[in-house]
């Protein structure tokens, strides 16, 4: 029989840092779903718009991006579709599939939105580059595990 190892218990720094990172993406949610609303979005519409705004993607691969089932990925695109922010295109590797892109509107907004969420703006421009480089590099490495 296998005998388990007991995982040690976090330190305090860790605890620390594990609430730290909770509050700041708790910040950013609520800043984000609150710049989404002045621009008459939900916070899902707004991150669809915010994903197709740099690249054209299939529906299948924006479902995994936003970690949701496809289906709730053609009520968003259909919605943003009727408000001419983004439009279906065929895909031109297979032209079986189709891709959710931007219009030119749908670019438009997406930058008004970036540009007006606070929470990127005002904390992070507190933190000289060098403070900021250290963090995106911590940040990437604590993603790749």
């Amino acid at each position: 029989m296998a005998t388990s190892h007991p995982t040690p218990r976090p330190d305090a720094l860790t605890l620390e840092v594990v609430e730290l990172i909770g509050e700041a993406v708790a910040r950013f949610h609520a800043d984000y779903e609150e710049a989404a609303a002045r621009h008459a979005l939900t916070g899902a519409q707004a991150r669809l718009l915010s994903l197709l705004s740099l690249e054209p993607l299939p529906m299948r691969r924006l479902a995994q991006r936003l970690r949701c089932e496809p289906s709730n990925v053609t009520g968003i695109v259909d919605r943003l579709e009727l408000r001419g922010l983004v439009e279906r295109r065929p895909d031109p590797a297979d032209r079986r599939v189709k891709v959710a892109a931007a219009t030119a509107e749908g670019r438009r907004v997406a930058r008004a939105l970036r540009d007006s969420l606070r929470f990127a703006r005002e904390p992070l421009a507190g933190l000289s580059e060098a403070e900021r480089l250290a963090l995106r590099d911590a940040l990437r490495r604590m993603l790749e595990e």
